[in-house]
């Protein structure tokens, strides 16, 4: 079975005021709309990686909260994938599933939970080789956490194709920054990509960097990222951010997804209205994904 959907994904033009009155033009990218199930820079990050597993268990990485855990789930029970999730936090191991984890398995996902000194030594190899062997899953095929590696950053070569001619400024909330390394490469030379990080660190800048070195040979694309938007960092928001969400739902009807897409929409609205962005500027933002019911 092979996952299809309607690419390119559509843009949709808004009318906001925040914008307008700077001369601005605001559009979405509605990646949200990609999939029923497996929504927005999820479906161009693992599809080309779960065609790579070539019909072998995918075991891959995540905090509690994990979208990332969430859509290789989903991927897997559409593919009929064996998928392994290996979860930060042992302590978690003996607590009730909260509602993220709870979907995980009922897609039929595995989770395997490690102590949090072992999840931040995943990536060198004996770690690596010892979380398998504890999992059973020696035979699987690895996608990182979040999902980035080359293979997804070239699928998301994909996103920055389709929005050529559409913008100026195309932004995106990054979380391990494969999303904006991909997008970056494939705009045209005139337009320029943002990445507003949902994470606290300042790490991103190289991580993008040693992305696209894996990914093409080198440096693609004119790309920045603007670090004062993460609310506290991964997984945090607060009442004010909850409030422009609810706000922006309200004036244009479009569900606003809190962890990564309300950051990013909130940086663009603050952005715009400090003037960082010349008049006549066309603004594209591209919606990752959608609330988590």
């Amino acid at each position: 079975m092979r996952l299809s959907g309607p690419l390119p994904a559509p843009l949709q033009e808004l009318a906001d005021v925040r914008f307008g009155r700077r001369g601005l033009r605001l559009v979405l990218k509605r990646d949200d709309l990609i999939h029923p199930d497996l929504v927005g820079n999820k479906w161009r990050k693992l599809v080309p990686n779960l065609e790579a597993a070539a019909g072998r268990p995918v075991l891959t990485f995540g905090g509690a909260y994990s979208n990332h855990l969430r859509a290789t789930a989903t991927a897997g029970r559409l593919l009929g994938l064996p998928t392994i999730g290996v979860v930060r936090g042992q302590e978690l191991a003996d607590r009730p599933l909260n509602p993220s984890l709870a979907h995980c398995t009922a897609n039929g996902m595995r989770l395997h939970f490690v102590d949090r000194s072992t999840y931040r030594q995943k990536s060198e190899p004996e770690v690596l080789g010892a979380i398998r062997r504890a999992a059973g899953a020696e035979d699987a095929y690895v996608v990182p956490e979040g999902g980035s590696n080359s293979l997804a950053v070239r699928g998301c070569r994909d996103l920055g194709e389709e929005l050529r001619g559409n913008a100026d400024v195309v932004a995106v909330a990054c979380g391990t920054g494969g999303t904006l390394a991909g997008l970056a490469a494939g705009l045209a030379p005139e337009q320029r990509a943002l990445g507003i990080p949902v994470l606290k660190g300042g790490f991103l800048d190289a991580e993008i960097r040693t992305l696209q070195d894996l990914a093409f040979g080198g440096p693609r694309g004119s790309w920045s990222l603007d670090h004062r938007f993460h609310f506290g960092g991964y997984a945090r928001t607060t009442p004010e951010l909850h409030a422009f969400a609810d706000d922006f739902e309200a004036r244009h009807d479009v569900p606003v997804e809190r962890l990564y897409v309300a950051k990013m929409l909130y940086g663009l609205v603050a952005l715009a209205e400090d003037g960082a962005f010349a008049n006549g500027t066309t603004v594209a933002a591209v919606i990752t994904g959608r609330p988590f019911p």
